[in-house]
């Protein structure tokens, strides 16, 4: 497995084609059991994988400052790393989400030891609710605090075929 990280991180430097990093499905998305989500930060892709092959893909808005791991409260960046997809909400600020177990404990200790806060709250959602109008403006910027944002169809799609436990790795 270590290895086939080591490939996608040689290919994710020197690639620009991005939706090269796992071969497509053929399975649809009612047909799939989603078994981890991948975001590519540096080309703003959320990826739903079935055994490391894509089944689809989403073009994601993230924060004001989407490159580099998240190292505080505050700083409009996107976590790096492994998470897990822990709960689901119906009744967010933003047209329902799925919430990334964002800080870890390597996140707490590396916040704690510069005296700060890691924050949290770092989900996958929806347009915020009564601007849903806006998606097709939002999804051309960044314009989040750190979460991953999709249009409130996508974010459908997605709490459809994403269950709570399913893992999520972000990259840059």
């Amino acid at each position: 497995m270590q290895q086939y990280y080591d490939q996608l991180s040689r290919q994710s430097s020197s690639n620009d084609d991005h939706d090269t990093y796992f071969p497509p499905s053929p399975l649809t998305l009612e047909q799939a059991n989603i078994d981890r989500v991948y975001v590519d930060k540096s080309s703003q892709t959320l990826y739903l994988l079935q055994d490391y092959k894509v089944v689809k893909s989403y073009h994601i808005a993230l924060g004001d400052a989407p490159k580099g791991h998240k190292q505080q409260e505050g700083d409009e960046r996107t976590p790096e790393g492994e998470y897990i997809l822990d709960y689901k909400n119906e009744n967010s600020i933003a047209y329902r989400s799925i919430h990334v177990s964002y800080p870890n404990e390597a996140d707490i200790a590396s916040a704690e030891a510069k005296g700060v806060s890691p924050g949290g709250a770092i989900m996958i959602h929806g347009q915020m609710n009564g601007y849903e109008y806006l998606a097709g403006v939002m999804q051309k910027r960044n314009w989040t605090d750190g979460c991953m944002a999709v249009t409130n169809a996508e974010m459908d799609e997605i709490m459809s075929a994403v269950k709570v436990g399913t893992p999520i790795e972000i990259v840059w």
